[in-house]
């Protein structure tokens, strides 16, 4: 590796089953987050803490304006005010499988948003890959157990994925237009045999990515040729997404889970926190999302 190792500290000590989806709004200035077991959706900024609970999972979120997010749930996108809580279906979500649920997720360049879902009990195969844009959904990639790992390299020419249970990050070039896949996804990141599965992941300002490796406590930064250069350890060993965010997008925030774990072991006292670091390069503010046609 190139950098030297950095530690992250704790950002907020809610303890989630299953933290996912971080997302900087970049309006409000604060970190919204997910708990997908828990049934929630945190946000912290400068001066307030707030979560709101639905009667459902929901996973992942993308800024629509300053009071809107587009939502996705185990059964649908929606659009969710922050004001009043109030949920509006815009398009279903595997509606007709109660077997299944969101993950992962994350706002593209051309206002469009990805979409992950999967078996509630990682059923192999179960999942998919969705891209929601200009008002209907479209399906990219089926046969996946536990998507994760969707980010887009900041010159828009290709998006990342994965599925966590086979261990590699896949790469596949979008059409610069539209956003669309237009190639056959190619391997980027083997973590097979590593004691480690890859889960999300945030791009930064200078094309590398950084990876949330779930039962390694760390987030790593690989180049645009797949190669480790640096690394932030995180006192919860599963890590589970990045987000940048802060004034100048140094900060690199990282959700985690008690997920798997046991929670009577001391090494385990901080599982399911969200943790922060400054880092020595910029990330990007997320995409706003456009809902209309």
């Amino acid at each position: 590796m190139n950098a030297r190792p950095v530690s992250a500290r704790l950002f907020d000590a809610t303890r989630c089953a299953l933290g996912e989806g971080p997302l900087w709004h970049p309006e409000r200035n604060a970190l919204f987050w997910f708990d997908i077991l828990g049934q929630r959706l945190l946000m912290r900024s400068a001066a307030q803490f707030r979560q709101w609970r639905f009667t459902e999972m929901a996973s992942a979120a993308g800024w629509v304006d300053a009071d809107t997010l587009l939502m996705a749930t185990e059964t649908a996108l929606v659009r969710f005010d922050l004001e009043t809580g109030d949920a509006v279906p815009l398009a279903a979500l595997e509606a007709d499988r109660p077997d299944t649920r969101s993950n992962d997720g994350r706002a593209d360049p051309w206002g469009g948003f990805w979409i992950g879902t999967m078996g509630k009990n990682a059923e192999p195969g179960a999942g998919a890959i969705y891209r929601f844009w200009r008002g209907h959904v479209h399906r990219l990639f089926d046969a996946i157990t536990i998507p994760n790992a969707i980010a887009f390299a900041p010159d828009r020419s290709f998006a990342t994925f994965t599925d966590s249970a086979r261990g590699i990050v896949q790469r596949v070039a979008l059409d610069r237009q539209t956003g669309m896949p237009v190639s056959d996804a190619i391997p980027f990141i083997d973590l097979t045999g590593q004691g480690a599965a890859p889960d999300g992941a945030v791009f930064d300002a200078e094309g590398c990515l950084w990876l949330a490796e779930w039962g390694a406590g760390r987030v790593a930064r690989y180049d645009p040729d797949g190669i480790l250069v640096q690394s932030v350890a995180v006192p919860a060993r599963h890590t589970s997404c990045p987000a940048f965010g802060g004034d100048d997008f140094t900060t690199l925030y990282c959700t985690t889970a008690e997920q798997g774990l046991d929670l009577g072991s001391p090494e385990n006292a901080q599982a399911g926190q969200t943790f922060c670091a400054r880092v020595s390069v910029r990330g990007l503010p997320e995409p706003k999302v456009t809902l209309s046609p």
